[in-house]
């Protein structure tokens, strides 16, 4: 009788682990309509009804691994102010995307503003952010200044925003940027699992 209601009592701390981690990744979905686990080719078919370039990159040393890199042949991305989306997948399943802003005829000072506007939306939208690092470093007559943050609501499920200032000493000019990235590492992680569990041990010859 015990064993089976210590058993019930696990299942049940089991479900409720699950459900949190279940309404920690819907709060916190990928952008642009993705999903994590979606396939390449859903964000493909996304990019091609924009008319948007599309460069996918297969790394040779890890198979598994696909990233797509996406931008307009110029201007922003449909509906924002970034200029380029860049997804991860593992096994054909979507478990990373990051969002990079650059403007070329934007100011440092208007894109540190752009920066900080979606710093406060990512805010209102999923808790309040945590502060990574900000530095400024000199090196060789330029001088970068990076701060970032991030939001973690479950272990291995989180996003990071970074901005990164870097300015010509000599010129007195300054350029700046800045990136949000989406990130499921316990997706990963399972789809790394599952592809090791399918290779075949190698055989001596």
């Amino acid at each position: 009788m015990r064993t089976a209601q210590l058993l019930g009592l696990v299942a049940t701390a089991m479900l409720a682990v699950a459900s949190a981690t279940a309404r920690a990744q819907s709060v916190l979905e990928a952008p642009f309509g993705l999903h994590w686990g979606d396939s390449p080719e859903k964000l493909v078919a996304w990019a091609t009804r924009h008319s948007l370039d599309i460069n996918i990159f297969l790394p040779g040393d890890q198979p598994a691994l696909r990233i797509l890199r996406i931008s307009p042949r110029k201007g922003f991305l449909p509906d924002t102010k970034a200029g380029v989306v860049e997804a991860r997948f593992h096994s054909g399943h979507l478990y990373e995307v990051t969002v990079h802003y650059a403007d070329p005829e934007a100011s440092a000072d208007i894109m540190e503003d752009r920066f900080l506007k979606l710093k406060k939306q990512v805010s209102v939208e999923y808790g309040a952010l945590t502060a990574n690092q900000q530095q400024r470093t000199v090196d060789d007559q330029f001088a970068t200044r990076t701060l970032s943050f991030h939001r973690e609501p479950v272990k291995g499920l989180f996003l990071l925003l970074a901005f990164t200032e870097v300015e010509d000493l000599l010129r007195k000019s300054r350029d700046a940027r800045f990136s949000l990235l989406y990130r499921n590492d316990n997706l990963r992680l399972e789809w790394e699992k599952k592809a090791a569990e399918q290779t075949p041990p190698m055989t001596p010859p």
